[in-house]
């Protein structure tokens, strides 16, 4: 039974990894197609000559380097090229004759592959390209597919419904078969595309709910593509849950977690692969990748709150606590604040240098709603899933404690 466990450990691991690659692959598509079509908009890309011979829908990298930093797309010429090489290495563009293997800040011509065709559409990517097709298709037509709905007494917005998805898919002519579109809604969900509400089951036509977990029409900054990014929902009720990620330029950012005592610790680099953080006993550990070469970071575990309260001690009239909305704008790394508890959750951490924090957001305040839907009565886990799925600007409801 001890072996059988490792080995279920292990075969989990290697599937959380997975899900981890091809999310990443999913981010880079997005934003590559996000901006090639702003580029088609903006006429960078056109037919050109070059030695008497017409190069069709291609872009003069020197142009298209001047075209991101007006756009604020990055800082610097050394960032536009990192940022198009990202591109490039993930074959999303290339050299119009395939000679240079690095983007040049020269008159060289380079191509989107998805303009010529040449774009390798191995079966991971045909997953997801099937999966944003599916996605923007639902948006776009008129129906009830995709809504708020309940299950298990939770409330989750933009779910639906195994069962209906798969009349759907029948209804649209995207599958011929009850049986092919179930394995198409697993296929899905293997790839990271789709997931189960709570993360409990795996994809079976039936009642269950399920949710997109991109947001395939979210405007990407460029400049994430130089970030790693996980949205993994963590497992343990104790872990923070960080919506802030450290900067991509390897600078620490100070993420202030305050103690019931006022000491003060900071963590420096918390990213939001620290969400699927191991809790021990002392602390917490960041376990992204990505931070190898530094030591673990370790947060404070314990409640920002004095004592936990209820529901209707917030919304007493006359009570001790007042109502504020923020309006947050994540920028390129989250929203930079972490949300911890349940009936109701709590602000738990700020970052000091993030978007809550400049609209005033503070430790302590426990949250009403998210985009408009009230969250009194969920944990931290649907919290965060709600900001994690939608979009960019958040709109908060949050009860503050006033001072006597």
């Amino acid at each position: 039974m001890v072996l059988e466990g490792r080995a279920m450990d292990r075969i989990g691991t290697t599937m959380q990894k997975k899900a981890a690659e091809l999310e990443r692959l999913a981010e880079v598509l997005v934003t590559g197609e996000q901006l090639r079509l702003r580029l088609h908009e903006g006429k960078v890309i056109k037919d050109r000559r070059h030695h008497l011979r017409t190069y069709p829908n291609c872009f003069v990298a020197k142009e298209l380097i001047d075209w991101l930093i007006e756009h604020k797309e990055a800082s610097d010429r050394d960032t536009a090229i990192k940022i198009m090489q990202k591109l490039l290495d993930q074959s999303i563009v290339h050299h119009v004759c395939d000679e240079h293997r690095e983007f040049k800040d020269m008159k060289l011509l380079y191509r989107f592959r998805k303009d010529d065709g040449t774009f390798p559409l191995d079966s991971e990517a045909k997953v997801f390209m099937r999966g944003q097709r599916l996605y923007e298709k639902l948006m776009n037509t008129e129906n009830n597919l995709v809504q708020t709905r309940e299950e298990e007494g939770m409330a989750f917005e933009r779910a639906l419904v195994a069962s209906e998805f798969i009349d759907w898919l029948l209804q649209e002519a995207e599958m011929p078969t009850r049986e092919e579109a179930e394995q198409l809604g697993r296929r899905l969900l293997e790839h990271g595309i789709i997931q189960h509400v709570t993360n409990k089951h795996h994809f079976v036509d039936g009642p269950l709910l399920y949710q997109f977990r991109m947001n395939f029409r979210r405007r990407r900054r460029l400049i994430e593509l130089l970030h790693e990014r996980s949205r993994g929902i963590p497992e343990s009720h104790d872990s923070p849950f960080c919506l802030r990620k450290q900067n991509s330029d390897g600078g620490n950012t100070s993420f202030l977690s305050v103690s019931p005592t006022k000491e003060i610790k900071v963590a420096v680099g918390v990213r939001r692969s620290s969400m699927s953080s191991s809790c021990g006993s002392s602390g917490y550990y960041s376990s992204s990748p990505t931070l190898s070469s530094s030591p673990p970071v370790l947060c404070n575990p314990k409640s920002v709150v004095k004592r936990q309260v209820t529901p209707e001690e917030l919304l007493t009239p006359g009570g001790p606590f007042m109502k504020k909305t923020f309006t947050i704008v994540g920028d390129a790394v989250g929203w930079g604040f972490v949300v911890r508890g349940s009936k109701p959750c709590h602000i738990q951490a700020v970052d000091p240098g993030g978007p809550a924090a400049a609209v005033g957001m503070k430790v302590c305040q426990f949250v009403v709603s998210v985009n408009g839907l009230n969250v009194l009565c969920h944990d931290y886990r649907t919290v965060s899933n709600l900001i994690l799925t939608g979009p960019r600007t958040i709109v908060m409801e949050v009860m503050e404690e006033m001072l006597v």
